[in-house]
């Protein structure tokens, strides 16, 4: 198996993927496509994708363990933005009432109505997209604001890229997007529960034996700072790791919220689950050291770090870690895998509904799936039943 294939869910190499994507970046309003990998000492590659005149936030960033992969992460990530801003969706402008006298499947996701904002009423005509769920293979009706990403406009429903992804296949966008979903979903579980068992989920890396992980977590080390990974698996069985990067224990006194920083991930492989949270935590940190992003307000600069984080970063790892192979395949078999597993555990649906004109060269979806948790934001319902359960029966 090539490497490629090992360390990357894309179905072609880097560079094919940016020739198909540079042509038409400044169609996408894309100006400038940036490396500020040389702006830390880490050295693990960091770009950065600008959108000036974008409806979310200017600046996308990705990470790769290459140039070529870190600035097709930041491509894919900038151009799914823009097609989030306007979905290229076909509407059915209908009631919840009218489609179910129609016998159509629908979901009203009102996981994600906005804080202060109203759900859909049984007899209100909204703009529905046809989505597919994956556990079924049956098509299932969504509200298009619910995929929409243009904080210019009022929307009902909480604008987050969470579940947005892009890829060169629609199998691979999708794969991405539930992946994050269920990374996302593993993070709020790991937060519930006490201190204790956060810091007794650390795991030693070297215990995963992968030389690309050891490799970057060499870096880490030999630029100076300290890092943490823990097992936030959930009872879904896909490998979900979460890292925690920050200076060396005596340079850490006083250090500030932004000189603490964290990356998550999620995937079948555990190596890369981890390879995923440490590139994520490299490109955290450069976010604050570029000062780029113009979402991050400027009192985040002056707040302290929080005591909670601090003691993460000295965590004693216990014990080893299971790590079971992956089975060989492809991006279509690692979904197959992936759905699989929600399947077994009865989380459903999960809803991919395409984004993207047919006739670009890549796909966006988003990937709905309401049983699992969501991040942190402005929502009318912050917690699921699966927080719930935890924090109840934990």
């Amino acid at each position: 198996m090539s490497k490629r294939a090992l360390y990357a869910d894309r179905t072609v190499a880097a560079s094919e993927t940016l020739a198909r994507t540079v042509p038409l970046l400044a169609d996408f309003g894309i100006t400038r496509v940036a490396r500020h990998t040389g702006l830390d000492y880490i050295g693990i590659p960091v770009w950065c994708a600008y959108i000036p005149n974008g409806r979310s936030i200017a600046i996308s960033q990705g990470k790769g363990l290459s140039d070529d992969d870190a600035k097709v992460s930041a491509i894919m990530e900038a151009l799914e933005r823009v097609v989030a801003n306007a979905p290229s969706v076909p509407v059915r402008r209908a009631s919840a009432r009218n489609l179910s006298a129609d016998s159509l499947a629908f979901h009203s996701l009102s996981c994600l109505i906005g804080r202060h904002q109203r759900e859909i009423d049984p007899d209100e005509e909204v703009d529905w997209g046809l989505g597919c769920d994956l556990l079924t293979n049956r098509t299932v009706y969504v509200p298009v604001d619910a995929a929409v990403l243009d904080r210019t406009r009022r929307n009902r429903f909480w604008m987050s890229s969470d579940g947005l992804a892009s890829g060169n296949t629609l199998d691979e966008a999708i794969l991405h997007g539930v992946l994050e979903r269920i990374e996302r979903d593993a993070y709020c579980l790991w937060q519930i529960g006490s201190e204790d068992s956060r810091l007794a989920s650390c795991i030693d890396p070297t215990c995963i034996n992968d030389p690309v992980l050891d490799g970057l977590i060499a870096r880490v080390e030999g630029a100076g700072l300290d890092i943490r990974l823990f097992n936030m698996t959930t009872g879904l069985g896909v490998p979900s790791i979460t890292a925690v990067m920050g200076a060396r224990g005596p340079y850490r006194q006083g250090a500030r919220f932004v000189e603490i920083t964290g990356g998550s991930g999620a995937h079948l492989s555990m190596a890369r689950a981890a390879i995923r949270a440490v590139t994520e935590a490299v490109q955290s940190r450069m976010t604050y050291i570029s000062g780029a992003r113009d979402d991050i307000p400027a009192e985040l600069f002056r707040m302290p770090a929080p005591a909670e984080t601090l003691r993460s970063l000295d965590a004693v790892p216990n014990g080893r870690v299971t790590v079971t192979p992956v089975q060989p395949g492809g991006v279509t078999d690692h979904l197959r895998m992936v759905v699989e597993a929600l399947r077994a555990h009865n989380v459903g649906p999960a809803i991919a509904l395409p984004l993207a004109p047919q006739s670009l060269p890549f796909h966006v979806v988003k990937v709905f799936v309401p049983a699992l948790e969501n991040p942190a934001g402005a929502r009318q319902f912050t917690f699921g039943p699966r927080s719930l359960a935890k924090a109840i029966f934990s």
